[in-house]
């Protein structure tokens, strides 16, 4: 009895089916696209724009209101496939906000961008008209396109939202009004 007493739990614990193994958790979206990733520092951006960069030079334009915040902007070409972007981004406190790569052309480079996107990011969701986006937490991938008869203008936007989030310290508001 004794011996039973030790052997019974033992071989009841053996018999507990496994605790489930725990499913795998997607890894944050890393809005990296050609090799630029908001919330990087704006040496990387620049770094890599001036790489990328063929007969144009990186120019950047501070806020009126404070140096903390600019706007940069260069015409890209990516040598891994010959894509050509303008390539802009907003720089708070030198690390990137935001990063936009924007071309034209037609129906066929919005199918393009969509699958490529998609290759990159996984499925997409329709946020409106004309936008598809892709989000993990604070940040976010989204693709614009416009069109007029066969012309076509894209803009591939990835935004990190705890960085951009800092820009409304340096936002005037305008005074209140007495109602």
């Amino acid at each position: 009895l004794g011996l039973a007493a030790l052997v019974v739990p033992a071989i009841l614990v053996g018999q507990t089916p496994p605790a489930p193994a725990s499913t795998p958790r997607a890894a944050p979206l890393s809005p990296s696209y050609r090799g630029f990733t908001p919330g990087r520092s704006y040496q990387e951006f620049a770094e890599r724009a001036r790489a990328l960069a063929q007969r144009d030079t990186l120019r950047c334009n501070t806020s009126r209101n404070t140096a903390q915040l600019m706007e940069c902007g260069v015409m890209i070409r990516d040598p891994q496939d010959g894509a050509r972007f303008y390539l802009s981004a907003y720089v708070l406190e030198g690390k990137i906000a935001m990063v936009s790569l924007t071309d034209s052309g037609g129906p066929r480079l919005v199918e393009w961008a969509r699958r490529d996107l998609s290759a990159r990011f996984g499925p997409s969701h329709r946020r409106e008209r004309s936008m598809l986006e892709w989000a993990s937490g604070r940040r976010v991938v989204r693709l614009n396109w416009r069109g007029r008869g066969d012309a076509r203008w894209i803009s591939i936007t990835l935004r990190d939202d705890d960085v951009m989030d800092g820009i409304a310290r340096y936002v005037r508001r305008p005074p209140r009004r007495n109602q």
